[in-house]
């Protein structure tokens, strides 16, 4: 079975995921954006064998402590997308810019395409490309587990930004309606910010998403 722990990261209160298969101990931490302590000292506490970094996309609070924990534990950092290549390239303007400590650049180990699947143990999970927010985010979705890891694409009543470089309004809303919902109105999400929701509460109350697709 598929079991996670929430662990909000940065002033910007950003959902890091831990997550495991529970018949192996193997885990991923999910966009670590930041206080690296904090979470080798989360894995360390849940006596789990950390193997893989998994990266949304490529904002800042998303990926802050990626490359820290990378040389600390040897995982490898799996995804986002390509296209957000340039947001890794930007990450030193990135933490001017927000007012983060100075964060170099890094390249991910592999990046993540449209159909990939991502082994955790004995868990698979599915790589959506859902692009809007970043050109290359990324949504991770376990099929058995009914979960899906959608970073900033969408949130408990709200949805990603699109006024970033690059962002893409119709592209965030086609990704939703095309590619999350029909997931299932029971699976539940987990937004890179804000707390836990389902497709299907979304789906009938997020004001976002009542509005004609143009």
């Amino acid at each position: 079975m598929l079991k996670y722990k929430i662990l909000p990261v940065t002033p910007f209160m950003q959902n890091c995921t831990l997550l495991w298969c529970d018949q192996t101990n193997e885990a991923a931490l999910v966009d670590p954006g930041g206080e690296t302590a904090l979470l080798r000292k989360a894995v360390a506490d849940a006596g789990l064998d950390l193997t893989q970094l998994w990266l949304t996309h490529g904002h800042l609070d998303h990926v802050g402590a990626a490359d820290e924990l990378r040389q600390l534990t040897g995982c490898p950092i799996i995804g986002p997308h390509k296209a957000d290549a340039f947001w890794f390239e930007a990450l030193p303007a990135q933490s001017q810019m927000f007012g983060f400590p100075h964060q170099e650049s890094f390249v991910p180990d592999r990046w993540l395409n449209e159909g990939d699947t991502l082994s955790l143990g004995q868990e698979q999970l599915q790589v959506l490309h859902c692009p809007g927010h970043t050109p290359g985010h990324v949504v991770f979705y376990s099929q058995a587990a009914k979960l899906a890891l959608v970073g900033d694409v969408l949130f408990n009543g709200s949805i990603g930004r699109t006024d970033f470089p690059q962002g893409n309004h119709a592209d965030l809303l086609d990704a939703i309606n095309h590619k999350l919902l029909p997931l299932g109105d029971e699976v539940l999400f987990i937004p890179g910010h804000g707390p836990n929701s389902t497709f299907g509460h979304e789906r009938v109350s997020n004001p976002f998403l009542s509005q004609p697709i143009w």
